[in-house]
C-alpha cells in the first residue's frame, strides 16, 4: 500500500503543475466556509483564524467501495465537497473500484481533465471525441499504467480482467463536475419528450419509454 500511496502523491503533484483550470489562488489557502451566504465562483473563504489541519484532511482512499449496483462500480471522490482546503487551489482526485466486469459508464467532467492510474486489476478506458469524428481511443491497461482523459469529452472505464479492479485519479478541478450520458440522457427530471428521443437515437417510442423507466 506503501507504493500505491507514493504512486498516489506523485499522480497528485503532477496534476496540480500541469493540469489545474480553476483560476489561480490569490492567497495561501482559501479554505471553504460551506456556511457562508456570499455567492461566487467556487466557494467564500473561510475565517483563515479558525482554519484547521482537518480542513486539509480525508482519511477513507484505502476502504473498499460496495461495487453492489447496476454498473458494478463505485466511485468515492476528493473534491472540495470532501476537504474544504481545495478551495481554489484548482484539483481533486477519487478511488474507483470495480467488480468483475463492472464499468464507468460514459460520462463527462465538464471543468477537469483526467488522469487515470490502474492500482490493480486490468481495466479498458476509453474516449470519444467531439463531432464530426467522434473517433474512439481506447486502451487495456494493466496496474501501474496511466492514461489521460481530456476535458469534457465522454470517456469510461471497464473492468475486463479476472480479479475486482482498483483505480485513482486526479483531475484539474475542486469541482470537476459529472456528467453521466445514460442518467442525463434518460432519466432527466422533468424527461425529455420521448418521442425527441426516439427520433435522435432512431429508435420507436416504446424503446425510449422501456430505458427511461430505468433511470
Amino acid at each position: 500500500m506503501a507504493s500505491h500511496l507514493l504512486f498516489l502523491g506523485l499522480i497528485m503533484i503532477s496534476c496540480s503543475i500541469a493540469l489545474a483550470s480553476d483560476s489561480s489562488p490569490l492567497q495561501d489557502f482559501c479554505v471553504a466556509d460551506s456556511n457562508g451566504a456570499v455567492q461566487v465562483n467556487g466557494l467564500a473563504c473561510k475565517d483563515p483564524k479558525l482554519v484547521q489541519a482537518t480542513d486539509f484532511f480525508f482519511s477513507g482512499l484505502n476502504m473498499i467501495g460496495n461495487t453492489s449496483n447496476a454498473v458494478g462500480s463505485r466511485v468515492t471522490p476528493v473534491t472540495v465537497a470532501q476537504i474544504p482546503g481545495l478551495n481554489t487551489l484548482g484539483i481533486s482526485m477519487a478511488r474507483v473500484d470495480y467488480a468483475l466486469w463492472g464499468i464507468n459508464p460514459p460520462h463527462t467532467h465538464p471543468r477537469a481533465t483526467e488522469i487515470f492510474t490502474v492500482l490493480e486489476g486490468t481495466i479498458q478506458v476509453g474516449f470519444i471525441t467531439s463531432n464530426p469524428e467522434n473517433r474512439l481511443f481506447s486502451k487495456v491497461l494493466q496496474t501501474g499504467d496511466v492514461f489521460v482523459f481530456p476535458e469534457g469529452l465522454v470517456h469510461f472505464q471497464r473492468n475486463v480482467g479476472n480479479c475486482n479492479a482498483v483505480a485513482i485519479v486526479g483531475l484539474s478541478s475542486q469541482n470537476p463536475g459529472v456528467i453521466t450520458v445514460a442518467n442525463a440522457v434518460f432519466g432527466a427530471k422533468p424527461d425529455i419528450p420521448d418521442d425527441l428521443l426516439a427520433k435522435a437515437f432512431q429508435v420507436e417510442v416504446k424503446v425510449v419509454d422501456q430505458i427511461q423507466s430505468k433511470f
